[in-house]
């Protein structure tokens, strides 16, 4: 009997082993690295852009509740309220930034599952992973930079035009600004 037990007891321990042993799936391997390989700054900026539309919704709902305050309120309430948004957006992008990780195994490691073969999987991998891709992602923030600058310096001129223009209708619509008064010496 007590052989007959031992025997049973090995045979557990042995299936469980098995069980434990058996090999994940391959494509889920490689589109969990293939998800993992494109965190970065672009990532860190839609979280921030995230965080900063839940920000300017809180502002939306309170904007003209603050209009409505009492005057002398306004300034000092204004102040407060801009403290506590600022708390709010850092609470936020944690918040979002948090769960990305999850989202990315959620969402993105079984639709990549879905629309790549294994081998297309691997190819990605590869590219990702490669020294030319690298070397763009880390060039990627100043090359940014450089676009940005070129397309404000050479749009200016023509905002600057675009805005005197709105300048002068909203002029006419609200009225010219009350004129100021000279300081006193």
């Amino acid at each position: 009997m007590k052989k007959i037990l031992t025997a049973v007891v090995m045979a557990a321990c042995a299936l469980t082993a098995t069980s434990h042993a058996q090999p994940t799936d391959p494509k889920l391997e490689w589109a969990t690295r293939l998800v993992a390989l494109q965190q970065g700054p672009d990532l860190d900026s839609l979280v921030e852009q995230l965080a900063g539309s839940a920000t300017q919704d809180l502002i939306g709902g309170w904007e003209s509740r603050l209009e409505s305050a009492p005057k002398a309120k306004q300034a000092k309430a204004t102040e407060d309220l801009n403290a506590e948004l600022a708390k709010f957006a850092a609470d936020a992008n944690k918040i979002i930034a948090g769960k990305v990780a999850q989202a990315s195994k959620d969402a993105l490691v079984p639709a990549y599952m879905e629309r790549f073969t294994l081998d297309e999987l691997k190819q990605l991998t590869a590219f990702f992973e490669s020294p030319a891709v690298k070397k763009y992602k880390a060039a990627t923030p100043e090359l940014v930079n450089v676009f940005v600058k070129k397309l404000v310096e050479t749009s200016k001129t023509d905002i600057q035009a675009r805005a005197k223009q709105f300048n002068e209708t909203a002029e006419k619509i609200v009225g010219p600004a009350p004129a100021v008064k000279p300081a006193k010496k």
